[in-house]
C-alpha cells in the first residue's frame, strides 16, 4: 500500500510512509497519481486531490467540511442533533445583529470567533462591554448558549471507532476546559451517553479523524464541537493509539476496496 503523508509532524511515527511538502504537490502529481492514500492535505489541497486527481484522503472529505470552522459544526449539528448542542445564533456582524443578539441572548452567553481553536477566540460576555469588545474582532457574529459545567470531555475518534478520551477540568484562570488554556486532565469513565453521541454524528457523518467536546449536561450529552487535528497532550498513549487505529483503518479500507473491485462483474 503506497500512503503519502503532507503532514510531517502528524505521520512521523507511522511506518512507509512518504512525505511531500504540500506547496510541492504540483513537483510530485505522478507520486500523487500511483499512492493508495494521501494523508492530511491542506484545505487548499482538497478541490484539487479530491475532485482532480479522484484520490483517497484521510481525512475524510466530510471530516473537513465540516469541521472548518465553528458556523459549519452548528450548522450541521443543528440538522442532525439539535437537541444536544448549544441554542447558537450565527449572523453578519451590523449593529442590527448585534443588538438583537445582545437583547435575545441570556446573560452569560458565549462568544466564539469561527475559525478558532485551542480556545483562542472564545470569551465569556457578562457585560455590554465585553459584547462590544467581541464585536471589534469578528465579521461573523456567533453567539452561544452558556452551559452550567465546569468540566466537558475529549473523545477521540479515528476510523471507525473511539480510540480515547478523557475529562478535562475549567482552569484557574477563567471558564476555558482546553488544555492549552490552563485547563486539567481528569483520567475517568467516559459516559456511555457521551459515547453514543459521538458515535451517532461520527458514522452519521462520515467523520473519520476528530476530537468530540462533549459536555454533559445532568445525563444529557452536548456536542460543543469538534476538532480535525487535535492535540496529544491530554494522555501519555495518545498518539501511539491514534496511530495504531490509523493505520488499522487505512489497511482495512484498502482490503476492502480490492475486495470491492475484484467481486465486480466483468461487462461484455
Amino acid at each position: 500500500m503506497k500512503i503519502i503523508s503532507f503532514d510531517a509532524l502528524r505521520t512521523l511515527h507511522l511506518p512507509q510512509v512518504r512525505y511531500i511538502k504540500p506547496e510541492s504537490m504540483y513537483d510530485h502529481l505522478d507520486e500523487i497519481k500511483e499512492a493508495d492514500w494521501l494523508l492530511f492535505p491542506q484545505y487548499w489541497q482538497l478541490n484539487a486531490l479530491v475532485h482532480g486527481l479522484k484520490k483517497r484522503i484521510f481525512p475524510s472529505l466530510a471530516t473537513y467540511m465540516i469541521g472548518h470552522d465553528k458556523v459549519e459544526m452548528t450548522r450541521t449539528f443543528r440538522t442532525v442533533v439539535p437537541l444536544q448542542h448549544p441554542y447558537t445564533i450565527i449572523a453578519a456582524n451590523t449593529p442590527y445583529e448585534a443588538e438583537k443578539i445582545w437583547d435575545e441572548m441570556p446573560s452569560p452567553f458565549v462568544a466564539k470567533i469561527p475559525r478558532s481553536s485551542m480556545g483562542n477566540g472564545v470569551f465569556l460576555i457578562e457585560t455590554i462591554g465585553q459584547w462590544r469588545d467581541y464585536l471589534a474582532q469578528t465579521d461573523v457574529l456567533y453567539a452561544q448558549e452558556y452551559l452550567p459545567i465546569d468540566r466537558d470531555m475529549r473523545v477521540i475518534w479515528v476510523g471507525n471507532k473511539i480510540v480515547s478520551g478523557y475529562w478535562r477540568l475549567q482552569s484557574d484562570n477563567g471558564f476555558h476546559n482546553n488544555i492549552s488554556q490552563g485547563g486539567q486532565v481528569e483520567v475517568a469513565l467516559i459516559p456511555k451517553e457521551a459515547q453514543d453521541l459521538v458515535t451517532y454524528l461520527a458514522e452519521s457523518l462520515d467523520i473519520n479523524h476528530a476530537g468530540f467536546d462533549i459536555a454533559m449536561v445532568g445525563s444529557t450529552p452536548y456536542v460543543i464541537e469538534i476538532n480535525r487535528i487535535f492535540g496529544n497532550q491530554g494522555l501519555p498513549n495518545i498518539q501511539h493509539d491514534v496511530n495504531t487505529e490509523l493505520l488499522n483503518y487505512l489497511n482495512e479500507q484498502h482490503l476492502l476496496s480490492i475486495t470491492t473491485l475484484t467481486d465486480q462483474p466483468i461487462g461484455f
